[in-house]
Parts: C-alpha cells; structure tokens; sequence
C-alpha cells in the first residue's frame, strides 16, 4: 500500500501540422482512409453491442451527399437495459480505488496523445467540418488535458481534509452519488463530448452518455478510447439517438442522480423543469451542471491597440464558424476608432479562404447542418430587411454541396437589436458604435443587452479603462478577456463556464466541477471516548451548595 501522487500535469503541446511535418503526412492518410469507409456505430450498453436496426447517417457538413457513419438510435428498451447496467456496475466501480480509476483516464490521454490522435482528428475534421488547428486543439490537446488535469483535481479533492482534536481522528469521504449520472453532449466540441461523461464516472458514478447526433463520428471513436484504456463494461453507456425521447425515460427515473449537460438554454430550462415536476419520485436531489448558450462581446476603448482587437474579432467571431458558445458575436467600438477598425477588419476577412477541413489552406469550413443553415441564413436575411443595419462583409450562402455561410459581419445602429441579444451561433458578428464620450454608459448598455454571461474581452490600454470594464462587466462574464479573443479556454488555465442563462458555471477543467459528482460524507473516529454522560460542571463546589438548598422564604399572607 501506499499514498499515491499524480504530478500536476502539463497541457498538451498542440501540434502545428506545416507543409513537410510528420504529423501532417500521418493525418492526411488517416483522413483518407476513414473517408474511404462508412463505419456502423450501435447502441453500447453494459460493453455490448446492440444493433437496433433504427438507422441514421452521420454525413461530412462540408459535403452532406458523403456519408461517414450509419448509427442505430436507442428506444425505450435500451433505456432501460442502460439504466439496469449502470446500476450493475455502480456496485463495483463506486467502490474502486481512486487510484485505479485514475489510471485508466491517464492511460487514455496517452493514448490519445499517441497512437489514437490522427483518428480523433480525422474523426472531426471529416464529422464536424473543423479544420485542422481547430480538430488538434479540441479532440487532441483539450480532451488529453481533460483527462490529465481531472485526475489531478480528484487527488487534490482527496486531500482536501478536516483539522482534528487532540484523541480524535477526523476526515471526510467523498463518495460517488447514488444512482447515476445522464451526460447529454454538443457537436460543437468532441472534448466536451469526451468530458461531460467522464469526469462524473472518474469520481466513481456510473454514467449514460448521449452524444449529438451531428458529433456521433467523433464521440463513437472517443467511447473506443476508453474502452482500449480499460474502462470496465457499463461505466458509461453509449446511447444514440432521439434527446427528446432517451431524455424524457432518463429523467422520470428515481436514480437519476446528476445531469451533464452542455447545449441550448432553452434545452437546459426544459430539462431543469422536468427534473422539477419529478422532484418528490427521486431517491435524492439530482445535481444539475449545465453550460449553455453565450452572446459573447468584445469592447474596444478608445485606447485600443487596433490591429489585436480586429484580429481578435476574426478569431474570435469567425474560428470554427462562429459555432463556439464562447463566439465573439457582438462587438462595441468607439466612433472615434471605427473608420481605422473597420479597414483592418475588412481586410483580414477578404484573406479569409472557405472550403472542405481536409484541404488545410481553409480557415473556415461549414456550419454543422441543415437545422443550423436555415436558422443563421434567417438571421441574415434579417438584417438584409432593416433600414438600421447594414452588411459591411459576407451576406452569402449556399448549401448546394455543404452547408457554408460566409462569414458575415453587421453594423447596426440600433443598441436593442435582436442581432445583439440573441444567440445566432454561426458566422455572424455584428457591431455597434458607440460616442467616445459614452465608454462608461456602453458597458453598462453591454451587460443589460443580453440574459448571457458566459465570454467577453476589453480591448484597452488605458489601466483606468480596463478596471471600469472589469468592475461593470464582472456579472457579464464567467471567463473574462483583457486584451484578448473570448475564446480558447485552457484547462487548468482558465475554467470555462458563465452564469445568468448560460449555465450554471460549475467551470469544467477545475476541481469545481468534479465537486459536483461527489457527495461527502464526515467521520469522527474518537480513540478514547467518555464513559458516562456527567461532565466536570456538575461537580459540587461546596461555596454554592448552601446558597441552593437554603429554603426560598414564604410570605405570609
């Protein structure tokens, strides 16, 4: 026996794939190669494979005629057969030794770091229409640190221990919950898809994991990842299909312990209200971590270093189509400063090359189907119709062979616009101008705009500046930038998650979130404990005992 150590990790380095690399020689035959097949992805419950012959297809965004996948959707019956596995396995894995389930996430981190890493990339580069640079730091270097770093913080959690009274041992058990745990994954990000049902199983709860169905590509190869690192039959259970039908059984069973979600607002409302009306059937209070939608800002001050604000803005706003919820998507700018920002801007998007992930020279790719296309494409027609908006870039859209939408950038003079308040998730960035004079009452106009507080940046280089947006903006913002794009949290860098109606900022890639998948439990250990209930006040002390027992005097009547 002994007390083990994980050293604290480091993140990944993320790799550059330039012409002539290794790496780049290696992916390109991977991609070829899964191109060249169409794989069939089942229901996995309990380690099995059910083929339920109620078949979907994942398809490339970038070219929906080509089909990658052919999966088999979950009903009632597999519910229910996940439901009973997870419950099966809860009896072994929740009592595991930390250690070992430590070891398993660590062996798949290096695997994914080695020979599994072409795979997960090819896997969304091909299913979720990202290019190479957003594939590397996402389903390599952000699940690898996911894996690594949550680890770390369940030791740390561990040592985590109550201070003891002399002849008194105490400490604190941090024990998985009771049932198990539903992990309801997005498309937009394969290690989120990767995270979400992990980081509750590596606490020890036993998991049903349903991945969007427009990132099943990916997150299929992520649940053989674990299963070649070791993970033992029915820790998490692979459940395709219909959200609305799986969540609807999931969430009216008395087990249910935890959700993990990450995805609408409005999905999120949905289900919290269902796990409300359900509250009296539950054997305990469900835990509910959610992250969701974001209408992500950048300021610019006056004193702004042009060239890194218009550059942030195109990353930021533009990088994996604007399909992040942390996407700079409304953008407040100085009058002052417009005319100079407005050049810079519109030179670096005509830079801009659009086209299929597997061809490198393309920053931007397509958004991630046909649903997405006809809600953005709505957005800009939109603002094609209003008198108080113009479209300075893009406008255009075509999904003819995949879904693209150009990247699109607005101006509009109305500070209330819908193109400012609501989430578009998609390549359209719209901005404001605001008078110089007005920073102070712009930031306040910033954090009353939308219900979201999940990204924003200050673009300043005046110190006075950046302490007023910091102070204004501190409830607008779970991850606050300064001088920097809203997006690319680190693990272990930066924790990820917002407040107000983007979730409930339980800050994935901390120990924070691992918090929520256990449930402690105190310990007094006395070594020599009282025999009898009298204590030392009881005693008599002979200078009170005549002042106690002297007869109460009567009066006489």
């Amino acid at each position: 026996m002994g007390i083990y150590k994980i050293p604290r990790p480091q993140n990944e380095p993320v790799r550059s794939y330039a012409p002539g690399s290794p790496e780049r020689a290696s992916l390109r035959k991977r991609i070829e190669e899964m191109r060249a097949e169409v794989i069939e992805i089942p229901v996995i419950v309990g380690g099995e494979a059910i083929y339920t012959g109620d078949i979907g297809e994942v398809v490339c965004p970038h070219e929906h005629g080509h089909v990658l996948a052919r999966f088999h959707q979950a009903g009632p019956r597999e519910v229910e057969m996940a439901i009973e596995a997870a419950r099966k396995a809860w009896q072994d894995w929740s009592r595991w030794p930390w250690e070992d389930r430590a070891a398993i996430f660590l062996k798949a981190a290096e695997l994914l770091a080695g020979p599994w890493r072409d795979t997960l990339n090819a896997a969304t580069m091909l299913g979720q229409s990202k290019n190479v640079f957003q594939a590397e730091i996402d389903s390599a270097c952000e699940l690898i640190d996911f894996f690594r770093f949550n680890a770390y913080y369940m030791q740390f959690i561990y040592e985590q221990q109550p201070d003891s009274a002399p002849g008194v041992w105490n400490r604190v058990e941090y024990r998985p919950l009771e049932g198990f745990v539903f992990a309801v994954t997005p498309f937009n990000f394969t290690s989120i898809g990767g995270n979400l049902p992990t980081a509750p199983a590596l606490m020890g709860n036993t998991v049903l994991w349903k991945p969007a169905s427009t990132a099943l590509y990916s997150n299929y190869y992520v649940y053989r990842l674990l299963e070649a690192a070791g993970l033992p039959p029915g820790v998490i259970n692979f459940l395709p299909g219909s959200g609305a039908r799986i969540g609807a059984l999931v969430m009216d069973h008395p087990d249910l312990a935890g959700i993990h979600f990450t995805g609408s607002t409005s999905t999120f409302q949905h289900m919290w209200k269902r796990v409300g009306q359900n509250i009296e059937r539950y054997r305990s209070y469900p835990r509910l971590v959610g992250e969701t939608g974001g209408k992500d800002f950048i300021v610019v001050h006056a004193s702004a270093d042009l060239e890194a604000a218009a550059t942030a803005i195109i990353r930021g706003g533009y990088e994996y189509q604007g399909q992040k919820c942390s996407a700079a998507s409304r953008i407040y700018v100085p009058a002052s400063r417009w005319p100079e920002l407005k050049e810079l801007l519109l030179g670096q998007l005509s830079q801009i090359r659009m086209g299929p992930p597997e061809d490198f020279r393309n920053f931007f790719n397509a958004v991630i189907d046909r649903a997405a296309f006809q809600n953005i494409t709505a957005y800009i027609e939109y603002a094609r119709q209003r008198s108080d908006t113009e479209i300075l870039y893009g406008g255009t859209y075509d999904d003819s062979v995949g879904y693209y939408i150009a990247p699109t950038l607005i101006q509009t003079t109305d500070p209330g616009s819908r193109l400012l308040c609501e989430e578009i998730f998609g390549p359209v960035v719209t901005l404001y101008v605001y008078p110089e004079a007005r920073y102070e009452e712009t930031l306040h106009l910033v954090d009353r705009t939308s219900p979201y507080g999940l990204t924003g940046s200050i673009f300043a280089q005046d110190r006075r500046a950046i302490q007023l947006a910091t102070e204004i903006l501190r409830h607008a913002a779970g991850n606050f930038y300064i001088n920097d794009k809203p997006t690319g949290a680190v693990v272990g860098q930066q924790p990820f998650g917002g407040s107000r109606a983007s979730g409930t900022n339980d800050k994935a890639g901390s120990y924070l979130n691992l918090l929520r998948w256990v449930t402690p439990r105190a310990i007094k250990e006395t070594f020599l404990p009282p025999r009898h209930f009298a204590y030392p006040f009881m005693q008599e002390d002979p200078a009170e005992v005549e002042a106690f027992e002297k007869p109460t005097a009567r009066r006489s009547g």
